[in-house]
């Protein structure tokens, strides 16, 4: 059995290690079981990529697409020319692809096209928003998934509503959060903790990267500014997507002295941060699941979410780009009032072995 595990911009590599894990552990008691990593190259900075195969113990990838940066179209191009090349040295017996970045509906598309079956990890999730290029992958990618694992009901609710028929829909859990609770013992400051001399819940971390959010120069300085204004008297660390980091050059925005921008930092470092931040502020999806599940406040700056089980059942809430309700909200943090969150039903630490034994039985 011979499977492609596809992967190419950050949130993908803590989502593959798990699984990798587990086809090694089936592998070690005797199943005739392997696989191939496809990196695409989507993101190919250090910071962004190359740490997490250091950190997470990610074996090398078998093949390195190197598409690097560029447009939606010229990277969806670019990752299927090269993909298909691979696919026609040897066809697998499944693609299995995760998320919802370029990577994963290039692959999805050019295996499908090759008659190999698609293996789709976090299907199901909708923002309802089609202005995000991640919906439209999601939706593309599961139009045409044989195999469809979710991270959650709502998840399958989704696809249920669309016709997919019930036995092709696995509800496994959540790989991202089977990373997280594996390396969170290993955790590790960055430099900037003991440079700006950190004390843990007092501190803010912020992120951004959509283009809703970072495109507009003086949408991004308002934001900023208002972060900046109601932060109390804790500093706001920055690290900044590349991007932001684009948008930021020469701006106004940079010149909050609250407000520290940073390089991109490897996961053990960033994790670390937001483990013992007061609390964050973001435009992830992936992060409002780390949030949850360590119990941090957070806000994210976007009018809709793919995760809503982060809002309904853990810590997250939307602001959207409403700078009035921000304050508020970083209010209530300071003042210790925030909700109480809890853990969503399997996100346990074992969704990549269920995912491997689901895959197993499909496959046999």
């Amino acid at each position: 059995m011979l499977i492609d595990i596809i992967a190419g911009a950050r949130p993908n590599f803590m989502k593959i290690a798990p699984i990798i894990e587990a086809i090694l552990l089936q592998r070690q008691s005797g199943l005739l079981i392997d696989y191939r990593l496809i990196h695409t190259g989507q993101h190919y900075d250090k910071k962004m990529s190359g740490d997490f195969f250091e950190q997470l113990h990610i074996p090398e990838p078998t093949f390195n697409l190197s598409v690097g940066s560029g447009t939606q179209a010229y990277q969806v191009a670019h990752i299927m020319m090269a993909y298909e090349e691979i696919l026609l040295q040897q066809t697998p017996d499944v693609c299995l692809v995760v998320g919802d970045v370029n990577s994963t509906m290039a692959c999805a598309i050019t295996a499908k096209k090759m008659n190999v079956k698609v293996a789709h990890v976090e299907a199901g999730i909708r923002s309802g928003d089609m202005t995000m290029p991640e919906e439209i992958n999601r939706i593309v990618t599961d139009s045409i998934t044989d195999f469809f694992f979710t991270t959650t009901t709502i998840a399958n609710h989704h696809l249920r509503s669309v016709g997919i028929p019930a036995h092709k829909i696995f509800f496994v859990g959540n790989t991202m959060i089977d990373t997280l609770l594996k390396q969170m013992p290993f955790f590790k400051p960055p430099a900037c903790w003991s440079e700006l001399q950190l004390v843990a819940q007092q501190y803010w971390v912020m992120t951004l990267h959509r283009p809703s959010n970072v495109d507009d120069e003086h949408n991004l300085m308002q934001m900023m500014a208002s972060v900046a204004k109601h932060a109390g008297n804790f500093p706001v660390l920055f690290p900044v997507h590349p991007r932001t980091k684009k948008m930021l050059m020469g701006s106004k925005a940079t010149q909050q002295p609250n407000v520290h921008l940073l390089d991109p930092l490897s996961y053990l470092e960033f994790n670390h941060l937001v483990k013992n931040s007061l609390a964050v502020i973001t435009d992830s999806g992936g992060i409002t699941e780390e949030t949850t599940v360590m119990h941090i406040p957070c806000m994210t700056l976007r009018d809709s979410t793919e995760r809503p089980e982060t809002v309904q059942i853990g810590t997250n809430e939307l602001i959207g780009n409403d700078t009035f309700l921000l304050a508020d909200y970083m209010s209530k943090v300071i003042a210790g009032k925030w909700k109480k969150g809890a853990i969503p039903e399997k996100w346990d630490g074992k969704a990549g072995k269920r995912i491997v034994e689901q895959m197993i039985q499909c496959l046999s």
